[in-house]
C-alpha cells in the first residue's frame, strides 16, 4: 500500500516537472536580435535573472519584472528595450519551474545584481504581475503588463501603473476591472486598444487570447510612452498619454 502510494506521488511529481518544462514559449529569435544589435543596450545574463541595461552604464532606476507563466524571460526583452534606452534598468527574473508562484526567492536576490540602483520597482506579467504584488514591499512602484492583484494594496501608498490591452483572452478587460479596487486609489491605468496578451511579450501566439489589432511594433510602443514616465519621474506624461 505505501509502495503504491509512494510511486504514486513520485509519478505525479515527475509529471508536473514534465508540464513545468515542456512547452515553454520561447522568445521570438527576430525580436530579441533587434535588442542584441540595439548598441544603446546591453543584455547580460546573471544567473537568476536576465539584465538589460543603458549601455551607458548611467542608471539609477530598476525594475524587477517577473516573466508570466511558461514564458521565456528573454522574451521581453523587446518590451523593455525602450524604456532602458531611456535610462532604466531591467532585471527579468528567471522563475523556479518557469512558475512565478514557485519562486520564493525575495526581491533582494535580484535587486543585488545591479548595485548603484537608488529606485526599485517591481512588475510582472500575467502570472508574474500576481507574484509582484505580493513583493511591493520596500519598493518605490508596482508595474502591472495584463495582469492584476490578488492581494489587497488599495490602503498603500504605493505608486501603481496597470497597463493593459483591449483585446487581451487571458486578464480580460472585464478581470482587471473586477480587481482594480485591489490597488492603490491613484494608480494608473493605461489601456492599448487593439492590444492582446501575448502582445506584452515576443513569444507568438498564445492559447486563449484574444486577436491583436495593432502591430506588436505598436503595442511596444505604447508601453514604453507609458512606462517611461512612470519610472523616470514624470507620471502626469502617463495620464496625459
Amino acid at each position: 500500500m505505501l509502495a503504491a502510494l509512494g510511486a504514486l506521488i513520485v509519478a505525479a511529481v515527475v509529471g508536473f516537472l514534465l508540464w513545468a518544462n515542456i512547452g515553454v514559449m520561447a522568445a521570438e529569435p527576430e525580436a530579441l536580435d533587434a535588442v542584441r544589435a540595439d548598441t544603446d543596450v546591453i543584455l547580460t545574463d546573471e544567473g537568476a535573472a536576465w539584465v538589460l541595461a543603458p549601455a551607458s552604464g548611467e542608471s539609477d532606476t530598476g525594475l524587477v519584472f517577473i516573466p508570466g507563466a511558461k514564458v521565456d524571460p528573454l522574451a521581453y526583452a523587446a518590451t523593455f528595450v525602450g524604456v532602458v534606452e531611456e535610462g532604466a534598468t531591467v532585471v527579468i527574473t528567471k522563475p523556479t519551474l518557469n512558475l512565478a508562484f514557485f519562486d520564493f526567492r525575495p526581491l533582494s536576490d535580484f535587486t543585488q545584481l545591479v548595485p548603484g540602483i537608488d529606485d526599485w520597482f517591481v512588475g510582472g506579467h500575467s502570472l508574474g504581475g500576481v507574484r509582484a504584488c505580493q513583493l511591493t514591499d520596500g519598493t518605490d512602484g508596482l508595474v502591472l503588463l495584463g495582469s492584476y492583484c490578488v492581494n489587497d494594496l488599495s490602503g498603500s501608498s504605493l505608486a501603481a501603473l496597470s497597463i493593459s490591452a483591449s483585446e487581451d483572452g487571458l486578464s480580460t478587460p472585464e478581470k482587471i476591472d473586477g480587481a482594480a479596487h485591489l490597488l492603490p486609489a491613484d494608480t494608473i491605468f493605461v489601456v492599448i486598444e487593439g492590444g492582446n496578451h501575448a502582445g506584452f511579450g515576443a513569444y507568438g501566439a498564445q492559447a486563449g487570447d484574444g486577436e491583436a489589432t495593432i502591430p506588436d511594433a505598436e503595442i511596444r510602443a505604447q508601453i514604453t510612452d507609458a512606462l517611461g514616465p512612470f519610472l523616470l519621474g514624470d507620471e502626469a506624461s502617463v495620464n496625459s498619454g
